[in-house]
C-alpha cells in the first residue's frame, strides 16, 4: 500500500508540476534588456538641472582651463558609479511565463510605485534552484564587458538603447525577438528624457 501511495503521488506531481526549459541565450537577453530600462529609469530620477563640470582641466594659453557643464545624468563618471550598483536591482526580479502563450519573462515584483506589478496575474512564475541569482550574475557579466558601450550610449543620450547595446553591439539577442517593441515608431519610449545643451 505504501508503495502505491508514493507511486501515486510522483504520478501526481509528475502531471500537474510542469518543467519549464529555459533558453539561457534567451534569459541573458531579458536580463539585458530589463538592465538597460532599470539604468534609464535610475538616470531619468536626476534633476536635469544639476550640472557639473567635465574635461582634462588642462590650462589654455591664456591660463583658463577648459572645461565644459553637463547633466549630472550624462556624466559618464555618474553613469558609471550607477552600472556599478545596477545589478542589485536584478533580486526584485523573477521568472515567470505569460499564461497566454508560454513566452519566457523576467518580471520586477514590484512596480515602479511601490505596488505589486500588475504583470503578475498574467504570468505563471518558474520557480528556480538558484532563487534568481543567476540573473543578477547574467547582469553583472554584461555591464562589466560592454560597459564603455553603455556609459557610451547613455552620456550621448541615444535612442533605443536596449536594442543597440544588447541586440546590435552585444549581440545578446536576436533581432526579431522584439521587433514589436523596438520598432522604429518606438523610438522615443527608449530616449533618455534629459534636457540639457552640449
Amino acid at each position: 500500500m505504501k508503495k502505491f501511495l508514493i507511486i501515486v503521488a510522483t504520478l501526481h506531481l509528475c502531471i500537474f508540476v510542469q518543467s519549464t526549459e529555459i533558453d539561457p541565450k534567451y534569459l541573458k537577453c531579458l536580463v539585458c534588456r530589463a538592465t538597460m530600462d532599470e539604468l534609464k529609469t535610475e538616470l531619468g530620477k536626476i534633476d536635469p538641472s544639476i550640472e557639473i563640470d567635465i574635461g582634462n582641466y588642462r590650462m589654455d594659453a591664456k591660463g583658463n582651463s577648459i572645461t565644459k557643464k553637463v547633466s549630472k545624468a550624462r556624466s559618464e563618471i555618474h553613469i558609471s558609479e550607477t552600472i556599478d550598483e545596477i545589478c542589485e536591482k536584478m533580486s526584485d526580479y523573477v521568472r515567470a511565463t505569460y499564461k497566454t502563450n508560454g513566452q519566457l519573462t523576467i518580471l520586477n515584483l514590484m512596480s515602479s510605485s511601490g505596488v505589486m506589478n500588475p504583470e503578475m496575474s498574467k504570468v505563471d512564475l518558474i520557480q528556480d534552484n538558484d532563487l534568481n541569482k543567476s540573473l543578477k550574475y547574467y547582469c553583472e557579466g554584461i555591464v562589466e564587458e560592454f560597459e564603455e558601450p553603455i556609459i557610451s550610449l547613455f552620456s550621448k543620450g541615444d535612442t533605443i538603447i536596449r536594442r543597440k547595446l544588447c541586440t546590435d553591439i552585444a549581440k545578446i539577442c536576436d533581432s526579431e525577438d522584439f521587433l514589436n517593441e523596438d520598432g522604429i515608431n518606438n523610438d522615443e519610449d527608449n530616449k533618455i528624457e534629459i534636457n540639457d545643451e552640449l
